[in-house]
């Protein structure tokens, strides 16, 4: 083998463990993409939310309108991995017309929050809008978008609540890291996992998973798989030519009229 060869080989292997290097500090990054500017109150009430390991984050709390008959369910909407609760207002809006509670928190380093994501961060700011919610006596129903429905899975099996909404599901990031990056090892280099696949088997609260068929984020075959591993889906919801990121699949008919149904069983 010619130096040349032996050289290039060389800088290659470097090159290559350099990028696998960065992967690996820089991985949160590329998962979580925070607003960190704190969003004008949009007609919900400031609550604080208090987690296991000190943090305060704040959160907003909207209750149904005056004239608006009251559900008594208490809905936790458990985001994904982008914006603010800002951006979560006109399904909050949606589902208060509706009769239903609606706690829009965010996680540790968004919105004003203090503190960086994790799997792990996310799991205690979880608990801690569950705790809160539980404190007033109401069925709960918890409702995880993207990232937020392995929140929301992984506090099911922890908590069980009285029903399980999950909106575009991957079956683990691994998995769907893996889509994205194609040409790194994904699965060894995550430090955060989120099971959802291997976790909703546990989860015995009704179940309902939506999802867009055009969805370029989360491939809707991880969503079907979510759903064919339920251990007690009550529905699925399928959008036609919806992605990810669409208005529809944040406030739209499908998705409220399935949260509102859903909701409608858990007295």
């Amino acid at each position: 083998m010619s130096r040349m060869v032996v050289r290039g080989a060389l800088i290659a292997f470097v090159v290559l463990v350099l990028i696998l290097l960065t992967a690996w500090a820089a991985q949160r990054r590329l998962i979580y993409f925070p607003d960190r500017s704190v969003p004008a109150t949009a007609g919900g009430s400031e609550i604080t939310l208090r987690t296991a390991d000190g943090l305060r984050l704040s959160a907003w709390l909207f209750t149904p309108l005056p004239g608006t008959a009251d559900a008594r369910v208490s809905v936790l909407v458990l985001p994904g991995n982008a914006g603010s609760r800002a951006g979560r207002v006109p399904l909050a809006t949606a589902l208060t017309s509706a009769g239903l509670t609606v706690l829009l928190l965010d996680y540790r380093g968004y919105g004003g929050n203090p503190g960086s994501p994790s799997e792990t961060g996310l799991t205690l700011d979880a608990d801690a809008g569950q705790a809160y919610l539980a404190s007033l006596g109401r069925p709960i129903l918890y409702f995880g978008e993207s990232l937020g429905a392995a929140v929301a899975t992984a506090l099911a099996v922890r908590h069980p609540p009285a029903g399980l909404l999950l909106r575009s599901p991957f079956t683990s990031l691994p998995e769907a890291g893996q889509t994205h990056y194609p040409f790194l090892p994904v699965g060894l280099l995550l430090r955060d996992r989120f099971p959802v696949e291997s976790l909703i088997s546990q989860v015995t609260a009704p179940t309902v998973v939506v999802y867009g068929t055009a969805d370029g984020v989360v491939p809707p075959a991880q969503s079907r798989a979510v759903a064919g591993a339920a251990a007690n889906l009550t529905d699925l919801v399928v959008v036609d030519g919806a992605d990810h990121n669409d208005r529809i699949l944040l406030d739209g008919p499908a998705l409220v009229t399935a949260t509102t149904t859903l909701a409608a069983t858990l007295h």
